[in-house]
């Protein structure tokens, strides 16, 4: 059944994560190495306190541009702490999650801690991995 799958088997585990005090263009540059649309924003205990988008990089670029002072830190510019998701949250409330909101990924926490992320497409994976174990085919 589904709903025995918990989201900590299929989250990503090894995350970039942002501090508050980060220069906004420092994490630009980082998103674009590893090629990510956004990343955690975590205090120094590792409690999540925010997300850090592209569009919240372009929001602050374009505000820069404007005001023609275009810098400022991660804490600056990111959103505030987005819906989470428990660690031994169960896959069909993780879907459940995805359909109510807009993101693409979730922050999975565990005893309020940051632990990883976990994707629209993980979710679709797990599922296909079930169904595949379930039809004595291999994954």
């Amino acid at each position: 059944m589904l709903k025995s799958i918990k989201v900590r088997a299929y989250m990503t585990r090894r995350l970039l994560t942002f501090k508050p005090e980060m220069d906004l263009f420092t994490a630009i540059n980082r998103l674009l190495e590893h090629g990510l649309a956004a990343a955690p924003v975590v205090d120094s205990a590792g409690h999540l306190i925010g997300v850090l988008s592209e569009g919240d990089c372009l929001r602050a670029i374009l505000s820069g541009a404007y005001f023609e002072d275009a810098h400022g830190t991660v804490g600056n510019y990111m959103a505030g702490t987005p819906e989470t998701i428990d660690a031994d949250a169960d896959i069909i409330e993780a879907a459940e999650c995805f359909l109510r909101g807009q993101r693409r990924r979730l922050p999975v926490l565990e005893d309020g801690q940051l632990v990883g992320l976990l994707s629209r497409a993980d979710v679709l994976r797990a599922v296909k991995e079930f169904a595949q174990r379930d039809q004595g085919r291999p994954a």
